[in-house]
């Protein structure tokens, strides 16, 4: 299923993306990596409170293990999300009655973009900053709708990986 186009798209998002987002990221498809994200930062600047093309732009980074990039991508989505959901701006401050969460939109990509955060942190190795993020998550969403005992599993991993380094 596209993410962008379809049922996960409605779910996550809460709407239609735009024709003319959804023209550039069309031209995502067959481009040089250059050329995706050029596509995608143009529809950042040109539509800058559609929130699907920074979902593909962190995940582009993330992917290409550019993740200082991911992480200011995903920082910028997030307080784009926050700013659409009428929340703080300042995650530690978001409290679980400031949205409905469950529900489609930008309350639901504002949760989603913090785990992304979360996961981006752990691959950087910010485990502080990890387990903050999961125990925000973990506050917000406690019936994990989002997925986030992913990220959990990750920063287990990692650090399971790193005690054997150290023995």
């Amino acid at each position: 299923m596209n993410l962008i186009t379809g049922i996960e798209s409605t779910d996550l998002f809460g709407g239609e993306v735009p024709a003319g987002v959804l023209q550039l990221i069309e031209r995502t498809r067959r481009g040089s990596d250059d050329d995706v994200a050029a596509a995608l930062w143009t529809a950042i600047l040109s539509y800058p409170r559609c929130l699907p093309p920074y979902y593909l732009l962190y995940k582009f980074h993330a992917n290409r293990g550019e993740l200082g990039e991911a992480h200011r991508v995903a920082t910028r989505a997030l307080a784009v999300a926050a700013w659409e959901a009428s929340i703080s701006g300042d995650w530690c401050a978001v409290q679980p009655g400031d949205a409905d969460f469950s529900i489609p939109g930008p309350p639901r990509f504002w949760l989603f973009t913090l785990k992304a955060l979360a996961f981006i942190s752990v691959r950087r190795g910010e485990r502080a900053l990890a387990l903050k993020l999961i125990a925000k998550l973990r506050w917000l969403d406690p019936i994990d709708c989002i997925g986030f005992e992913v990220v959990e599993a990750l920063l287990a991993q990692s650090e399971h990986g790193n005690r054997k380094l150290t023995n």
